[in-house]
């Protein structure tokens, strides 16, 4: 530091305003300092600012190792959001969310001096584990909904599945069919619960629930029962996967698709509007999901007196050609 001053003719402490991003330096000098710290290609020494400031600037994720959409949407989404807010993160990749694996995590990354964590939540059994852990920096979950004891960030499944079977019911379709994640899921459980409300509301028949793992294979298998079932006019999928493979079913068993049977997914993955035909779904915005999350985390650390409990992100209707009134029959 003091060669970088010695470089831009200012002292010790202007550089240092200057690095901590301090108001009323003078613009030609910030100029100075930042051409001379290019010149000579400092960096400042991220430990030895943390012994000073007791900040490291650095935060830690738990996440679920899978290749899912969801997870891994929420795990770039956090990511990004952090890189904007000037934090580095560290990353604890787990095959299961159960309570030991949950702890030891955390355990890992307080030993490397982060400030908080984040803990990607989308099964059951991290809301069990959240329940047990213990942890003397803050911890903010996503994806678990309110049914979590720390600070919460999730989409609002519920609001999204009901918006779908409202929008097919809206259609003309007498009810609408359920294609559902696996058990253990919170989000399996969740969607299904606004599906079933939505058609309780609304005096139609709630029909028997199809099972599905979330991908592609397990919509084809869903979609091959369904084919067989005339009176079927409308699937609501709780995920984009899933009705890929759904899709594929219903075309090779003749069924047109909306003419027949009309399809909502949920996620809005990147391939969605490329789907035959291109997928009506529900979009979840991970990266508004990882701007809150962070902005949860910093009310955490910087001690705000009425932190919120949980907070929910309204998902959106994303209107393609999958689904269309209900034929006469």
């Amino acid at each position: 530091m003091a060669d970088v001053a010695r470089v831009a003719g200012v002292s010790h402490q202007t550089v240092s305003r200057v690095l901590n991003g301090a108001p009323h330096v003078r613009p030609d000098t910030r100029d100075r300092v930042l051409a001379a710290i290019r010149e000579l290609d400092y960096r400042p020494n991220s430990a030895a600012r943390a012994l000073v400031t007791r900040r490291s600037q650095t935060l830690g994720v738990v996440s679920f190792g899978s290749a899912l959409y969801g997870p891994a949407s929420m795990l770039d989404g956090i990511e990004k959001a952090a890189r904007s807010a000037g934090y580095f993160v560290s990353v604890a990749s787990l095959r299961s969310l159960d309570t030991r694996s949950v702890q030891e995590a955390v355990d890992r990354l307080r030993d490397q001096g982060v400030e908080g964590i984040v803990v990607i939540a989308p099964q059951i059994s991290a809301v069990s584990a959240l329940a047990k852990l213990s942890s003397a920096v803050p911890v903010v979950a996503v994806g678990s909904g309110s049914r979590s004891r720390v600070p919460t960030v999730a989409v609002d499944n519920e609001a999204g599945a009901s918006a779908a079977t409202r929008h097919l019911l809206d259609l003309g379709h007498g009810t609408v069919h359920h294609v559902a994640g696996p058990s253990g899921w919170l989000e399996t459980m969740t969607r299904q619960d606004g599906w079933r409300t939505t058609l309780e509301a609304a005096g139609a028949r709630v029909p028997k629930v199809q099972s599905g793992d979330w991908s592609a294979p397990s919509g084809y298998e869903a979609g091959l029962r369904i084919a067989k079932d005339p009176l079927v006019t409308a699937v609501f999928c709780a995920n984009d996967h899933m009705a890929l493979g759904l899709l594929r079913a219903l075309h090779e068993a003749g069924r047109a698709i909306p003419g027949d049977i009309s399809v909502v997914g949920f996620d809005d993955i990147p391939e969605s509007a490329y789907f035959t035909p291109p997928l009506t779904t529900v979009r979840q915005d991970f990266g508004e999901l990882g701007r809150r999350a962070l902005e949860l985390l910093v009310e955490e650390l910087d001690g705000v007196g009425h932190v919120r409990s949980h907070v929910l992100v309204s998902p959106e209707m994303v209107l393609r050609r999958s689904a269309g009134p209900a034929a006469h029959q």
